[in-house]
Parts: C-alpha cells; structure tokens; sequence
C-alpha cells in the first residue's frame, strides 16, 4: 500500500510530511524471548524469527493490516493508516482473533516437534495519529506517531500484568462495534485498570485469556 502511494504521488514524499489518520494500531511478540535468545544459536534464533514472522504476518495482512516495523520479535502493524478504511478497529479486533488461532496452532506444533513451545502477547488500541515519513534525503521511513500507538504498546506490556495474551480498551472495542465487529465470544472486561505508564486508570478487556 505505501509503495503504491509513493509512485502514484502528484509529488515526491519528502521527510517530515504527515497527515492525521484514524486508524489502529497492533503490537505482538513473543512471551520470554530475549532471555531464550541469549543462550541460542544464531542462525537457529533468526530461523525462529522467520517462522514466527511469516505466521503472523500473513494473518495481519489478510486482515488488511500493514506491517509498520520489526522490532526483534516484536512486530508493530497498523490498520487504517497506510490504507485509510472505515473498518480498521474492527479489522484490527477480528485480526487479534485470528493471530489468536495462528498462535495456538503453533504452539502446539512447536510442542509436538519437541521445540519449546512459545506464547505470544497482542494489544490494539485505536484512535487519531499522525502518519508520515521520517528520514533524511538518503533513507525514508513510513511510520505513525501518537497516542494509539503508545497505549497499543503500554497494554501489551501489561498482558504480563493482567494474566491474558490479547489486550484492548473498552474504546476501541465500542468503536470496533459501531465498525461491525462481533465477538466470538463473550468478553471480559476489567474496569478501571492501571496500566504502568498509563497516567490514569484504563477500562480494558481482555480479547485472548
């Protein structure tokens, strides 16, 4: 989606352009990771890598997501931004399920094959952000800037407090509502809740236990 609109520009992108964008932002990575890391071989670490991307990225875009950012193992993906869309938090809640799925699947396989089996945490939030490009004459970078993108990687962080793998807030969920998203399943909500870094406490829900 963003190199279709670099080539399709009336002008050329130039760092330190930006628009505000309502959009959703999605963080993943794996439970554990950077201790198992340590003690790995590398070639069998970046295998790991590979594979667990290519498991999750599939499912993000076949969800309309795009991916923003590989950070480790961590994966940052956004929904509404590269492409604008009226649907992006519902997009991004009906992708959590499906990365849901997808993270089961593997676990199990990985469990079967004798490999230790790895959980992996997700978190949305959504709302207004800026999206653009940073860099200089040499290199561009397309990324989001603002608070949806925080908060998505502040409630990520606090799946390890709340005991789930998937968290939202009780905003997005509505705003995923209005949007056309429907449950699986019953959802959990958590009122009220500190999150570190936060401010003040968050209504959340919890969208994978």
């Amino acid at each position: 989606e963003i190199a279709h609109q670099i080539v399709s520009a009336e002008q050329r992108v130039e760092a330190g352009q930006g628009e505000i964008r309502q959009a959703a932002v999605l963080f993943c990575d794996i439970r554990g990771f950077t201790p198992m890391a340590m003690g790995m071989d590398p070639g069998d670490l970046m295998a790991l890598l590979a594979d667990y991307q290519s498991r999750m990225v599939g499912v993000i875009q076949a969800h309309g997501g795009s991916i923003d950012k590989f950070m480790g193992d961590g994966i940052m993906a956004t929904f509404g931004a590269a492409l604008p869309t009226e649907t992006y938090a519902a997009d991004a809640l009906r992708c959590i399920e499906a990365l849901g799925t997808a993270a089961a699947d593997w676990y199990e396989l990985r469990k079967q094959n004798g490999a230790a089996p790895l959980a992996i945490g997700f978190a949305v939030s959504a709302g207004p952000l800026i999206f653009g490009a940073v860099g200089d004459g040499e290199r561009l970078e397309f990324t989001v800037i603002g608070e949806p993108v925080n908060l998505a990687a502040k409630l990520e962080t606090a799946n390890k407090v709340e005991a789930v793998t998937a968290l939202t807030t009780a905003e997005t969920l509505a705003l995923a509502v209005v949007q056309g998203y429907a449950p699986q399943t019953p959802l959990q909500q958590r009122p009220a809740r500190a999150v570190a870094g936060a401010g003040a406490p968050l209504d959340l829900v919890v969208l994978l236990a």
